[in-house]
């Protein structure tokens, strides 16, 4: 909501607002991340031009670390053309990731591009900024949408003696200005096309948005090429009612004070799988710790360690590597999920191929999964 909306008013990442994120935690995170993408554009034979897209992008921290990576890397991809998109309603936030990005040094684009705004990074990588992925130009892509999904609205639905409903909010009729949750008293056009057949459970939520982006991202990469890496809470098909609301780092009842706290459900990546329709492969979900874990957070931390000279900074670097890592934290309630071409997983039949033909290396973060 353009005056209500919680990204439009507050928008609260980070200590002071209403929740806190792994890249706000740890300049890792976001360099690991960074080094998933170098690694997969190596894997992929190093293409020319490399599109980093962000989807709800939060304050700039993730793009920030994976910028750093680039330049860290900048020999690397001393021969392909890069550039950042950022995918953003909140006019907000897009302040606050152009202060971050370029050191505020932004225009606003002309009224027939694609792009609302745009900039150069601090380490001289063109920014483009856009209100819809529909917006972004089509090419080589590599897509990132991390604690993106949990925050795209659900649908609610309940079985009951009658088959399923909706849960519906309503005006308490004996507490003005307050809301309830009711069930509908009939079946909706939501529960007969979003309710799965063979579904057992008896509470779900389903979230449309989250599967046509995820049929664009599909159809982008299958047409173009790239990879897309989401991060996110969630479940395999597995949980209920997780729908929730925190304001300043504590649950908040999601009925009160609309606009005023962070609202989110956990991801089904059962859902995102299935609404990728086989355009491509798809990896995981695995839970943060272990992709971290494969992606070498543990060595980092050890050079971090030794370079570090006062007591602060070990506590503060072994502090967030327990945030992220910790199963009763972050390490197990976080999960990672990739989309990436068919051909990137295809294994060379021995029959059709020339024995030089060598086989793909396995895919960074997800590879142990790859092993069993």
């Amino acid at each position: 909501s353009p005056s209500q909306g919680y990204y439009t008013r507050r928008g609260g990442v980070g200590e002071s607002g209403d929740f806190i994120t792994s890249p706000e935690i740890s300049q890792v995170f976001g360099e690991l991340i960074g080094i998933w993408y170098i690694s997969e554009w190596m894997a992929m034979g190093k293409p020319s031009t490399f599109q980093l897209v962000e989807l709800g992008p939060g304050r700039g921290t993730l793009t920030e670390d994976i910028l750093r990576v680039f330049q860290q890397l900048a020999s690397v991809l001393s021969k392909c053309d890069v550039s950042v998109h950022l995918v953003e309603v909140s006019p907000k936030l897009s302040e606050i990731q152009a202060v971050m990005l370029t050191g505020g040094k932004v225009q606003p684009s002309p009224e027939d591009e694609s792009a609302y705004m745009k900039g150069i990074s601090k380490t001289g990588i063109p920014i483009f900024w856009y209100r819809d992925i529909q917006d972004v130009p089509p090419g080589y892509s590599f897509y990132l949408a991390h604690e993106f999904f949990d925050a795209l609205p659900i649908h609610k639905f309940q079985r009951t003696e009658k088959g399923w409903r909706e849960v519906l909010v309503d005006i308490d009729p004996e507490v003005p200005d307050q809301l309830r949750f009711v069930l509908s008293p009939s079946r909706t056009p939501a529960t007969q096309n979003f309710i799965q057949p063979e579904e057992t459970r008896d509470h779900v939520e389903v979230c449309p948005e989250a599967g046509v982006i995820v049929q664009r991202l599909a159809s982008r990469i299958e047409k173009d090429g790239g990879a897309a890496l989401v991060t996110d809470y969630g479940h395999d098909g597995t949980k209920t009612d997780t729908f929730r609301g925190f304001r300043n780092h504590k649950l908040h009842d999601v009925l009160s004070a609309p606009g005023t706290a962070d609202l989110t459900a956990d991801v089904d990546f059962s859902y995102l799988r299935k609404m990728a329709q086989g355009k491509t492969a798809t990896l995981g979900p695995i839970k943060q710790r272990e992709f971290l874990k494969n992606m070498g957070i543990d060595l980092r931390l050890q050079v971090l360690l030794q370079n570090s000279g006062d007591t602060a900074t070990r506590e503060q670097l072994l502090h967030s590597y327990d945030m992220l890592m910790n199963p009763e934290k972050m390490g197990d309630c976080f999960n990672f999920f990739a989309l990436l071409p068919h051909q990137r997983l295809a294994h060379p039949d021995k029959k059709d191929k020339p024995k030089s033909k060598s086989p793909l290396p396995p895919v960074a973060g997800f590879n142990e999964l790859l092993l069993k």
